[in-house]
């Protein structure tokens, strides 16, 4: 059996052909595409793609197909075990490089992501449920989050991980709270201090584990990704003392289905850096002592229209972009949202948002939606 042959019968179990005519079958341009993929697994896929040796119409299908029929673990490479063995060993989103993920990923070019996402500019997973545009699906996130936190005005508000400002500036005009956001990226910092300018909002260039002072409520948004299976338990006893003793805290971030000390390698080396996806397991046991879960809400398959307006939004403003960025930069780019779209419409991937008091509620709390 020739290698093309033996990648072909893989990928029948996804109903993926190579050279097929339907819109996610994979069109090669290199005949040594099939040695590279048996050999290098996640990582040779991605770097085939962004070196032009193959490509599908529609890519976020194609992944959609292939993480659905769990066809990564038949085909996970032994160059893949040094690095699960050097993340299960040591910290890499340690203190001394909590602001490498700001410089590698968020300090990108602001032109990027401002033509990218919403006039909010968030860039996490947005509320599809009565929304019919990017901007309606993100600002009714980000009342949810509101709503689940119980914000009423003259409140202190801590957002850790506030990106360019978005939700604290939201959280001041629309429930007259005051809030401090902090972020590793100094672009992003910049960026938002200026969004937000005259409003009663605070943006500090800060690791979370420098935080030490109380809040009414604190809401933490697509950054407990970047935190690492060994810092979860101190990124929750850095909540729990910042956050009052009837406050609530509202947790969104992306959650896997599996526990793992590492992501996948071709994300980790071009994308999020010392970054993993966080499984219920590992969630659950850090919380352990720390808080009690009040809620916990997954809509990950709104992740999937999100990532795919984020790409349409992209693709339509590659002209003015690509002097900037290159050729090279827009494949990366691509692959990396529509893979995601596909991950998350597989179910591979969810998107959580849990509520967590320090103690539990006097008489509970009902879950808001």
């Amino acid at each position: 059996m020739t290698q093309k042959d033996f990648l072909q019968s893989l990928l029948d179990e996804a109903d993926v052909r190579l050279g097929g005519d339907r819109p996610w079958d994979i069109q090669v341009h290199d005949p040594r595409l099939y040695a590279r993929l048996l050999s290098g697994g996640s990582m040779a896929l991605g770097e085939s793609y962004m070196d032009g040796w193959w490509d599908a119409e529609q890519l976020d299908e194609t992944f959609n197909r292939i993480l659905r029929s769990k066809l990564q673990r038949k085909v996970r490479s032994i160059r893949t075990v040094p690095h699960v063995l050097h993340a299960a060993l040591t910290n890499r989103s340690r203190k001394s490089r909590a602001f490498k993920i700001g410089e590698h990923h968020y300090d990108l070019g602001n032109d990027l992501y401002e033509a990218m996402l919403d006039k909010r500019m968030i860039y996490s997973c947005a509320y599809w449920k009565n929304a019919a545009t990017l901007d309606e699906a993100q600002e009714a996130k980000l009342d949810l989050i509101c709503r689940k936190a119980r914000l009423a005005p003259g409140m202190r508000v801590l957002d850790i991980g506030c990106g360019w400002g978005g939700l604290a500036q939201f959280m001041a005009e629309r429930y007259g709270v005051s809030a401090v956001g902090v972020t590793v990226s100094k672009e992003q910092a910049a960026l938002a201090r200026e969004r937000v300018a005259g409003l009663p909002v605070e943006i500090r260039l800060q690791d979370y584990r420098d935080l030490d002072e109380r809040f009414d409520a604190i809401v933490s948004v697509g950054m407990y990704e970047h935190v690492g299976h060994k810092n979860y338990r101190t990124y929750f006893d850095v909540a729990r003392r910042c956050l009052s003793d009837d406050g609530l805290f509202v947790l969104h971030t992306i959650g896997g289905n599996e526990s793992a000390v590492t992501g996948d390698p071709w994300i980790e080396k071009y994308i999020f850096p010392n970054s993993l996806i966080p499984s219920p397991a590992q969630t659950t046991r850090a919380l352990e002592g720390r808080f009690v879960i009040e809620d916990w809400h997954n809509f990950g398959t709104y992740y999937d229209p999100t990532l795919m307006a984020w790409f349409a939004n992209f693709d339509a403003a590659w002209p003015r972009l690509k002097d900037r960025y290159g050729e090279r930069f827009y494949r990366m780019w691509k692959y990396y949202l529509l893979a995601c779209a596909g991950g998350f419409r597989a179910r591979h991937n969810n998107l959580w948002q849990l509520v967590l008091s320090r103690n539990g509620l006097a008489g509970g709390y009902e879950s808001v939606r």
